[in-house]
């Protein structure tokens, strides 16, 4: 079984089981992959409690997340995907004290950024606590790729459609990422990653092209690969 670590917002999960089951393009029920779904929408917010710069906020996330993920290893799950992009910060603390492996969402896309754009420059729009750990600019350099990041104005712009939209339960606005988007243009980037979840919504309303690299979709295909090695799925 894979083990989903998800509710980190709830839509973002709902759309990647969606992924994981059209992408493994079952004929019947029973060729889909087994999975477990922990939706732990009461979860701290992640990227409030980096910002914080208080540890009693960032060890509270992190032992909710490894009490999560000590829970999913014991059902029997083989992996572990978890469906938050800055979550991933506090993954790196824990990873070493579960004995499943994580499909590591950061690292995944980094590699394919790094296939699709050689030497090349991607934009991060992300949460600010992501931007601020440099979960995404320290992978992106590891494999070649040049990190852009925003500036603070259109970094605004990226946290309202993330949490004044999206979270809030209302549809992206189109007018507001058409500015997102040509910022990035203009600074001469081969691509954007959506590097929060929450994007990964905004990618399917506004129907965004393949400029955009959406980690949460690579994460479904590694997990994936994962499972058909492991010949549980065809």
């Amino acid at each position: 079984m894979l083990g989903i670590i998800g509710g980190m917002g709830p839509m973002a999960s709902s759309l990647f089981y969606d992924m994981i089951t059209e992408k493994t393009g079952a004929g019947r029920d029973q060729e889909n992959l087994d999975l477990i779904l922990l939706s732990h929408s009461t979860m701290p917010d992640r990227t409030m409690a980096i910002l914080s710069g208080e540890e009693k906020m960032v060890e509270n996330v992190k032992e909710k997340l490894l009490v999560d993920a000590k829970y999913i290893e014991k059902t029997g799950c083989d992996a572990i995907a978890v469906t938050c992009n800055t979550a991933h910060y506090f993954i790196d603390m824990i990873e070493d004290q579960v004995g499943i492996p994580f499909i590591h969402m950061i690292r995944e896309a980094a590699r394919e950024c790094a296939k699709r754009f050689p030497w090349g420059k991607v934009g991060i729009l992300a949460t600010d606590g992501t931007i601020k750990t440099e979960l995404y600019q320290k992978a992106l350099d590891n494999v070649g790729i040049e990190a852009y990041v925003p500036t603070p104005e259109t970094q605004k712009k990226i946290m309202s459609q993330i949490y004044d939209r999206i979270k809030a339960g209302l549809p992206a606005d189109g007018f507001i990422w058409s500015e997102i988007e040509k910022e990035i243009k203009e600074a001469g980037c081969n691509g954007a990653l959506l590097a929060c979840t929450e994007l990964s919504v905004i990618k399917l309303q506004l129907k965004l092209d393949d400029y955009y690299i959406d980690p949460m979709e690579v994460m479904a295909d590694r997990a994936i690969e994962f499972f058909r090695e492991k010949g549980e799925i065809k």
